[in-house]
């Protein structure tokens, strides 16, 4: 667990720095940042080549986080969260307090809970939400494994996470769902 631990503390010095990682999530690779450093958010925009008006996925690390950023998340929220079965993305109403450029424009923030034993560790260690979105440059197939990530993206990143980098299980982008204020789920991605 070397390059779990000397991973978490290079990840948090490069994050708190402003800086982008490129880590292992619960779905697919993913380049991060801190998603309360409008800076950090541009710079992750650029690496990708994304339009501004595509907002990006937060990561957090437990269900009850949610209610912070939520202006009137639905009364069972915690528990829908925990009753999903695997990696799911939310898309939430009335976001508040992140930067513009990580909210829609309409007001939504997207949102997974993350329950990667990495990606925990690195949000409860880092003590704010983290961007992830998938490492790679926009319009171009998402990369199932590290060794399919665009060289690009690798030499833009500040910090590349070792953990996990030889692991070859394909993974899948998270399911997508809009959970309106009555807590009706619309899926937009299976």
């Amino acid at each position: 667990m070397v390059d779990f631990e000397n991973d978490i503390k290079n990840c948090v010095a490069a994050l708190k720095g402003g800086g982008i990682i490129l880590y292992p999530t619960d779905t697919v690779w993913g380049l991060g940042c801190d998603a309360m450093n409008e800076s950090a958010v541009e710079k992750v925009f650029a690496i990708k080549h994304r339009p501004k008006e595509k907002s990006m996925i937060i990561l957090l690390a437990d269900p009850r986080d949610v209610i912070q950023f939520i202006a009137a998340p639905h009364p069972d929220i915690i528990s829908i969260i925990e009753a999903f079965e695997r990696p799911t993305t939310v898309i939430y109403e009335n976001a508040l307090g992140f930067p513009p450029n990580v909210v829609n424009k309409d007001g939504s923030i997207a949102i997974r809970v993350t329950t990667d034993p990495f990606c925990k560790a690195l949000i409860k260690r880092l003590r704010t939400p983290i961007v992830s979105t998938s490492a790679n440059i926009s319009g171009a197939a998402t990369p199932a494994i590290f060794e399919m990530i665009n060289k690009e993206i690798i030499s833009n990143a500040d910090y590349v996470v070792q953990y996990r980098r030889d692991d070859h299980a394909i993974a899948s982008p998270s399911r997508l769902v809009r959970l309106n204020d009555n807590g009706e789920m619309t899926v937009l991605r299976g």
